[in-house]
């Protein structure tokens, strides 16, 4: 088995483009309201050693590797149930402020509800040809997110008022290997019986 390693930090955020808790709070409530048992997958983002994030047209998403190539393959510690991580693609803009959204990290960019209430642990998704699951790890924000986004949008999506939304993103995980494509239709399958 390879050992897994630290990598590279990953792209520096610009500080000039960090947004208010204000301006933040008022783009939320801007935003439309989005798809709740389908949507599409906007953008595909595979991590590379050095830091560097590539975007990727297409790719096989696999039981064993998630997103071929990705840093989740090669860094400690590797978490099953954090194979994917997925944000909403206009939360993602607004936190941005006009940086790439490859500054975040992410493997995966929806369009589709992903808050607590309308995906809860064990949902099933399928996206392109792939099916994904819905896990209990908790996709928070940390001090890379604070220096790429600012103070402002980490206490946004750590607050307690707004953690249910998931505004941070969630984490999936691949349960059947399948293609997928900037522009796949993502739907859930199954939520699991109350």
């Amino acid at each position: 088995m390879r050992k897994l390693t630290p990598e590279a930090y990953g792209p520096e955020g610009d500080a000039s483009h960090h947004l208010s808790a204000s301006e933040l709070e008022e783009g939320l409530r801007a935003l439309p309201t989005p798809g709740r048992d389908a949507g599409r997958l906007t953008l595909i983002v595979r991590r590379h050693p050095d830091g560097e994030r590539e975007t990727l047209e297409r790719t096989r998403l696999s039981t064993e590797e998630g997103v071929p190539g990705d840093g989740w393959n090669r860094r400690p510690p590797r978490k099953p149930d954090a194979q994917l991580a997925v944000m909403r693609t206009d939360v993602a803009e607004l936190i941005a402020g006009g940086q790439p959204l490859t500054l975040f990290g992410d493997n995966l960019f929806v369009e589709l509800d992903i808050t607590a209430a309308n995906l809860p642990f064990g949902t099933r998704l399928r996206v392109g040809e792939a099916v994904v699951e819905m896990t209990p790890e908790p996709h928070n924000g940390c001090l890379k997110f604070k220096g790429r986004f600012g103070l402002d949008a980490l206490k946004l999506v750590q607050a307690p008022a707004t953690r249910d939304q998931n505004l941070r993103g969630v984490y999936w995980k691949v349960v059947e290997s399948g293609d997928v494509e900037a522009g796949s239709t993502v739907e859930v399958i199954s939520r699991p019986e109350a």
